[in-house]
């Protein structure tokens, strides 16, 4: 996947939104699976986005935060962190599975399936410059920016 022109996708997004990829053309698009809204790891996460999202706008980036969550679920998580970028809803998995990132994971010694913490960078033209998978949070968000301006 990786050099490769990631397909159009569409998600229902916060805000009464549709993410559309082929509508960022031109724009670097980062995007960022995580498990479920308003847990730890994954409110830290997306702090870490929200405190840097003036640093990635200047550089001409779009963030889509994506998990399996409601749009209410979305709304909630959203409204309550003040996130400046919308989260997509990726209920039926279309997207996960296309980048791939639905794993077996072992929670409280049971195997579920669920979102592995991955970050996507695609450029300008639609293709995939960098991934992140199996993220953990602590200066991920800040490695991220710094490739993002290497663009």
């Amino acid at each position: 996947m990786l050099d490769s022109k990631i397909p159009d996708f569409s998600l229902p997004a916060t805000s009464g939104t549709t993410f559309q990829l082929a509508e960022h053309s031109g724009k670097i698009v980062v995007i960022y699976f995580y498990p479920k809204d308003s847990t730890p790891g994954c409110t830290t996460q997306g702090q870490n986005f929200r405190d840097l999202h003036g640093e990635f706008a200047a550089v001409g980036a779009v963030i889509l935060g994506i998990s399996r969550d409601s749009l209410k679920s979305h709304e909630n998580f959203k409204a309550k962190q003040e996130f400046p970028f919308e989260l997509g809803a990726d209920t039926d998995e279309a997207v996960c599975n296309l980048f791939g990132v639905m794993k077996m994971k072992n929670m409280y010694g049971k195997q579920v399936r669920g979102v592995e913490r991955s970050t996507f960078v695609i450029d300008r033209n639609g293709v995939l410059r960098r991934e992140w998978r199996g993220v953990k949070v602590p200066g991920h968000v800040q490695e991220v920016l710094d490739f993002v301006k290497t663009l």
